[in-house]
Parts: C-alpha cells; structure tokens; sequence
C-alpha cells in the first residue's frame, strides 16, 4: 500500500471521557485483548500511515502504560472535556511543522473501520487542497482526509463536539466521497449495549 509518499499523517481522536458509558475513556476499552486505542492506532499503519498522531485527554497517564503506541506522536489534549473539536485542533496544530500534506482524522470508537476502507481514503489524497471522505451507501462518514490547506479553517470552526463538521458543511462540494459501505461498518462504541455488541 502506498503512503502518499508520506504526504499523510494518521491523526486518531482518542481523548473522550466515555461519559455515556459511566466515564470508561473509549481509548481504554478492551478489543481482542487490548486497548482500543492500540488497535485504531494500528489500523492507521496497516493502511499506509508512516506517521501517526495520536490525540488522548481522559486518563491519558493510564492509557499510556497500557496500550503499546510505540512509534506514534502522543498529543496531550487538556481541553478534552470541551468535546471532539478540541482534540482535532489539538491534533491539527501537532502536524504544523512536520511537511505532511494532509491528515487522515479516525476516530477511536469505530472499530467496525479497518485497514482495507482506511487505505482507500488514503489514495484518495492528490494535493494539501484535497478534502475527502468515506462514505457508506453515499452517507458521508469517518474517516475523513483534510488537506493542510483546509487545517485552519478547521481548527477556527472546531467547537464542542463538532470537530470538521461545520467546515465540511460548507465546503461540501469540495469533497471526495470514498465509498466503504463493502468493507467496514460505520458503527460508534457509545452506550453499555454498544459495548456488549460490538466489543469482544
């Protein structure tokens, strides 16, 4: 699989608290045996993902010791409690210097989004100008590629639990809709029930 040539970080949002699910971090729960974090940090790699950002905020000092994330950029987010805008901004703002043309957002949450849906998105990027998207039966959905071009009209729009949306609202016409619906599902980790459903 091709990386872009590097062009691309993989940046993961994997701060939240898990307020719905009685304050467990979602970076914590458990996946085949390990943190979740370290799998969705690990999808990033196996999709093409050199370089690797990863966002934490709820009980980073325990995520850290537990999960093995040897090889990626840790971001310290002390305003994950005002929602997912804030770690993208946290996120974005780490990529600044780094000479990446874009950046791959996933979310920590959707383990049902693996490496084969996550590479696609990824040869999607062209340009710091590209903005693309998976889609799933024409919805779009996570991840999301945002070229350099876009990162600070983002990060001005990013609030609460937006994080991209209002930007990509706008700019809908500008994106590439990468269709998924064939090999990943699109679900989120939020409640007890999705726990018991989704997680092994």
């Amino acid at each position: 699989m091709t990386d872009n040539d590097g062009q691309v970080a993989g940046l993961l949002l994997a701060a939240g608290g898990g307020r719905r699910l009685g304050g467990r971090p979602k970076a914590l729960l458990e996946h085949r045996g390990r943190p979740l974090v370290e799998h969705a940090a690990g999808v990033l790699r196996e999709a093409g993902c050199t370089r690797v950002h990863v966002v934490l905020g709820a009980r980073a000092d325990a995520v850290r010791e537990r999960a093995d994330l040897s090889g990626c950029v840790l971001v310290d987010n002390p305003e994950w409690e005002e929602g997912m805008g804030s770690s993208l901004r946290a996120g974005l703002e780490s990529l600044r210097g780094t000479g990446v043309t874009g950046a791959l957002v996933s979310l920590v949450d959707q383990p049902g989004i693996g490496p084969e849906a996550t590479a696609r998105l990824l040869a999607a990027h062209r340009s710091p100008a590209t903005l693309a998207s998976a889609s799933y039966e024409g919805k779009r959905g996570h991840p999301v590629l945002l070229g350099a071009d876009h990162w600070a009209g983002i990060a001005a729009t990013a609030t609460g639990d937006q994080g991209a949306r209002a930007y990509l609202k706008v700019h809908a016409d500008a994106i590439t809709l990468v269709e998924c619906a064939d090999v990943a599902r699109p679900y989120d980790i939020d409640t007890a029930a999705d726990l018991a459903r989704y997680l092994e």
